[in-house]
């Protein structure tokens, strides 16, 4: 039974440690394929705005998804 919870914790820990650093290792270079993805909350086109509620169900309401 010890040996499981050392060998959690250890697990644990390691983890940890590896999400700690990883952060630190992310490319910052602007040479990247792809680059930062940005949503401000509030346009139309990101998917929690109201616009963009509006915009999805009067779309699947026309398509017959829901029943409108």
């Amino acid at each position: 039974m010890l040996k499981r919870i050392t060998i959690c914790a250890v697990t644990l820990i390691l983890g940890a440690v590896c999400l700690e650093v990883g952060g630190n290792f992310a490319p910052q270079s602007k040479l990247a394929v792809v680059s930062s993805a940005e949503a401000i909350v509030g346009r139309p086109l990101t998917p929690m705005s109201v616009a963009g509620v509006t915009r999805r169900t009067v779309r699947r309401c026309a398509v017959g998804v829901y029943n409108c």
